[in-house]
């Protein structure tokens, strides 16, 4: 009997540890959406994570001037159109796409790939680019501690603009 009971013990305590969820630790670099909608109606979203400068150099450094950049952290960041758009003057169909950037001290490259859930930019092919367009270096008012991407409407469509540590850029889309 004695050995029956050590046993529904030892099978209690052994099931209730198989059944604890472990919850991870917040994310270094949390996931994040900018999200542009027009008459309540979404336009377009990008998922995106957010690393932060946590001191460090950020551009030429951390992140290589002339190297292709996952424009974040962890995946790489996608951006859906829930219709046609227009970059550069180029037509881009409605769907899923990766975001890849290539920064460089005075100009970036925005990149448009057709390569989705992918982990950084270690997978990347280029022959996937849908577009490619060129985008001026700014500074921002103030430092941008953490990734950041956000829309700013225009009157054909809205500008998305993307930040970190001292550097901004942006890329116009229009709404077609």
């Amino acid at each position: 009997m004695k050995t029956y009971a050590v046993l529904l013990l030892v099978i209690a305590f052994s099931l209730g540890e198989s059944l604890a969820v472990n919850f991870p630790d917040l994310d270094k670099s949390p996931l994040d959406i900018a999200l542009f909608k027009k008459g309540g109606d979404a336009k377009i979203k990008v998922l995106y994570s957010r690393p932060a400068k946590n001191g460090r150099v950020v551009f030429g450094k951390l992140v290589k001037y002339g190297k292709v950049w996952r424009t974040g952290a962890n995946e790489c960041t996608e951006i859906r159109f829930y219709q046609d758009v227009k970059i550069a003057g180029q037509e881009v169909k409605a769907g899923v796409y990766s975001i890849f950037t290539i920064p460089n001290e005075n100009e970036w490259t925005f990149i448009l790939n057709s390569d989705t859930d992918k982990w950084g930019a270690f997978f990347y092919k280029e022959e996937n680019d849908i577009l490619r367009t060129n985008m001026t270096v700014e500074s921002p008012k103030k430092p941008i501690e953490s990734f950041s991407m956000t829309f700013d409407k225009t009157k054909s469509g809205v500008d998305l603009y993307m930040a970190w540590d001292n550097v901004q850029v942006h890329v116009p889309i229009e709404i077609i």
